[in-house]
């Protein structure tokens, strides 16, 4: 005999008051039955009709977006984008809160996930629970920050360019992303078909004026001729390999931090904000305070941004090894560090490389590690190294709350925490924490 089916609850509609704001740019509600609600498009506080987009009778929680505000809170604004609401592009999480609230909703989250994750409070981990705007960006009010240097584009069926909907491969058709940085906007990739393409990524970057633009071709398609307005390299994804081949002008883009210009190769991994690289930099050597003559590791290094911020510091008897996954990304930070001879980067993952390097010991560790966190094991091994100072740079608040618990374990305390507002309208939000040896792990 076959199960019955589950009844699906997509569409049903409840009205609710909107609890606290959970990790992922949405609030927490119950119904009347008691069932968990995630809910996009509200804010704490507020009553509100929502319709249900993810769930049936057995799920653990429903997803629902807002689609009517009965009693709105005083930090809703109208959404400035069009394209913002219900149904359509995922991209933003909060166009309807303002500036500062967005940053107080970062702020709890951070909160709520050190406590939960780590048994940590704001004032154990040495933060003053703000969340504070990008090194020097001040922003008029009412204005959207246009921020974004890196903007993935999806395409429909008609070679239309969007983005994606919220959770889905669906496409929402733009006219314009409101922040999307102007040098990303210029191209005008939203004005344009895109006959046989799967997706194009815009880059335009921050210091240099240096824009690209990388084409993913539908199977079998050929690239179209791509006559933008302005200057442009243009890239395309292999249909085989999906490498990134360059079919006209730099293969690179060069971006500016630190004093130092960086090749950034294939759309490698650069941060998206114009003015984050060098408020993460400043953040991350205030709180090292690296000293001459210092060894320092520099994990999941990317092109070298703070390899080559250390490198400066810790001066030619001190020496920097980085270890980053990608290869082209080893190839540019090599690259960028040539005249540092102290400098060593290495190419594969971190929990793989760093036991063959034989290292017993050093000053200084940076980690920037993907979205998953460091995990335990290589906490572990960090720990091992003995470093007077660690710093940890993260863009999930979770997976750094996880990896602070296991350096907990390891005789690591938290000396500072200092969150970034690099992603405003979204939910993201990026951490640098500065850990130190506890008294009994020293």
């Amino acid at each position: 005999m076959q199960n019955a089916p589950v009844p699906s609850l997509i569409g049903q509609e409840y009205e609710v008051e909107v609890g606290p704001v959970a990790h992922g740019g949405h609030c927490i509600a119950r119904t009347e039955e008691g069932r968990v609600l995630f809910v996009r498009h509200t804010l704490p506080g507020e009553k509100v009709r929502v319709r249900v987009t993810e769930g049936d009778e057995t799920s653990r929680f429903l997803r629902a977006d807002a689609v009517e505000i009965l009693e709105a809170s005083k930090d809703r604004v109208e959404a400035p984008c069009p394209f913002a609401g219900p149904g359509k592009c995922g991209g933003c999480d909060w166009q309807h809160a303002k500036p500062g609230a967005q940053r107080r909703l970062k702020g709890e989250v951070i909160a709520e996930q050190l406590k939960r994750l780590a048994g940590l409070t704001p004032e154990e981990a040495g933060w003053d629970g703000t969340v504070m705007p990008a090194e020097g960006d001040k922003l008029p009010p009412g204005e959207v920050p246009q921020w974004r240097t890196r903007v993935q584009y999806a395409v429909d069926a008609e070679g239309h360019a969007g983005l994606r909907k919220h959770r889905s491969h669906d496409v929402q058709v733009i006219d314009h992303c409101m922040i999307a940085a102007e040098g990303v906007s210029e191209l005008g990739i939203e004005a344009r078909t895109w006959e046989g393409m799967a997706s194009i990524e815009a880059v335009a970057a921050s210091g240099s004026g240096d824009r690209q633009v990388i084409l993913t071709p539908r199977p079998g398609a050929r690239l179209p001729l791509v006559e933008l307005d302005k200057p442009v390299s243009v890239m395309r994804i292999g249909e085989r390999d999906k490498a990134v081949h360059r079919v006209h002008g730099r293969a690179f883009v060069r971006e500016r931090a630190d004093d130092r210009t960086y090749r950034v190769g294939d759309g490698g991994f650069w941060q998206v904000h114009p003015k984050a690289a060098q408020t993460l930099v400043l953040a991350v050597m205030q709180g090292l305070m690296p000293r001459k003559g210092e060894t320092a590791l520099d994990l999941y290094c990317g092109v070298g941004l703070f390899a080559g911020a250390l490198a400066d510091r810790v001066g030619d008897k001190g020496a920097v090894l980085g270890i980053e996954s990608g290869k082209r990304a080893v190839e540019d930070a090599r690259h960028n560090l040539a005249d540092y001879p102290r400098v060593r980067i290495e190419q594969g993952k971190v929990e793989a490389v760093l036991p063959r390097t034989g290292i017993t010991d050093v000053d200084l560790i940076v980690l920037d590690p993907p979205r998953a966190g460091a995990g335990r094991s290589t906490v572990h091994h960090l720990a091992t190294l003995g470093a007077r100072r660690i710093a940890y740079v993260a863009c999930d608040p979770a997976a750094l709350a996880r990896d602070l618990a296991y350096f907990a374990d390891n005789g690591y305390r938290v000396r500072t925490l200092r969150a970034f507002d690099l992603f405003p309208m979204t939910h993201h939000v990026e951490c640098v924490a500065i850990l130190e040896p506890t008294a009994k792990g020293l």
